[in-house]
């Protein structure tokens, strides 16, 4: 079953879409409430692309298996080499190494691009599987809010974690 990365195209959003929409419906690796449509998670990549992120998807024997993108941490001229990552794999392809090879993928584009932090926003402890992915590529948690959302009824805590990218040294980008 050979897995392949590439990069996301307006192709993809139907997929995509499908995946997100079953996340806000029963899940709480989001916490948005309202199934975004197709025009608006076609918008939304176009916006991630444009601002220069990388944004993949990752196929198993030509069928999607998931797709992870990196955007803006928050919007202050100080965090721009910060990024958060993003991934989602469709529910049948976890625990095949789908996740892995995607946010590897997605680290390494960061990397090449000068990125200096990713930082994972991870909703809920319990999602332990998300919380193991990321450990494994070097992240560690930095941090758990406590009831920082409410979803399907309930108080969420959310857990940040956090991994260096390229350069260590501490040494100012070269854009400074």
């Amino acid at each position: 079953m050979p897995l392949h990365i590439r990069d996301a195209t307006e192709a993809d959003i139907p997929a995509i879409a499908a995946l997100y929409a079953e996340e806000v419906r029963e899940r709480v690796a989001t916490y948005e409430y309202d199934v975004p449509d197709e025009a608006e998670m076609a918008q939304r990549m176009r916006a991630v692309q444009a601002a220069g992120y990388p944004y993949f998807v990752a196929e198993r024997d030509g069928r999607f298996a998931g797709y992870a993108y990196a955007s803006s941490y928050r919007s202050r001229i100080g965090y721009r080499w910060t990024v958060e990552d993003t991934v989602y794999i469709v529910p049948e392809h976890q625990g095949q190494g789908v996740g892995k090879a995607l946010l590897q993928r997605l680290i390494d584009a960061c990397e090449a691009s000068g990125f200096r932090q990713m930082i994972a926003v991870i909703g809920e402890p319990a999602n332990g599987a998300s919380v193991a992915l990321h450990e494994k590529l070097g992240f560690r948690t930095v941090g758990v809010f406590q009831g920082l959302g409410r979803k399907h009824g309930r108080w969420l805590d959310t857990v940040q974690m956090q991994r260096a990218l390229g350069a260590r040294d501490g040494a100012a980008p070269s854009d400074e």
